[in-house]
């Protein structure tokens, strides 16, 4: 984990040679399983850990590639309702936006 705060978590994702696709880009899974786990950190920050929330839905928006190199994904709650959350998270190497990420997690109890 590279950062936590008030709803915002950011993580560092290693690159792994087992997650590449064929010809070296790494597979869309590990974008979208960033972003579902940075997101489930950020809820956490506001709603503690005994909070059971899961995810609803994900949007994601594909807009680069990465081969061979690790990604961060940094993810913030938008909005916290009764029953829902929704947020955003976006995977990034280096300055590059690679993905975009939309969620919304409900309540679970």
């Amino acid at each position: 984990m590279l950062a936590v705060g008030d709803g915002m978590c950011e993580l560092l994702v290693p690159y792994l040679a087992e997650h590449d696709r064929p010809g070296g880009i790494v597979s869309g899974q590990v974008y979208m399983h960033a972003a579902d786990v940075a997101f489930w950190f950020a809820v956490k920050t506001r709603l503690g850990t005994a909070a059971e929330y899961v995810t609803s839905s994900m949007t994601t928006a594909f807009l680069g590639s990465a081969r061979g190199q690790e990604l961060t994904c940094r993810a913030r709650v938008i909005k916290s309702g009764r029953r829902l959350i929704y947020g955003e998270a976006e995977c990034r190497a280096g300055e590059r936006v690679l993905t975009h990420h939309t969620l919304t997690y409900v309540s679970a109890g």
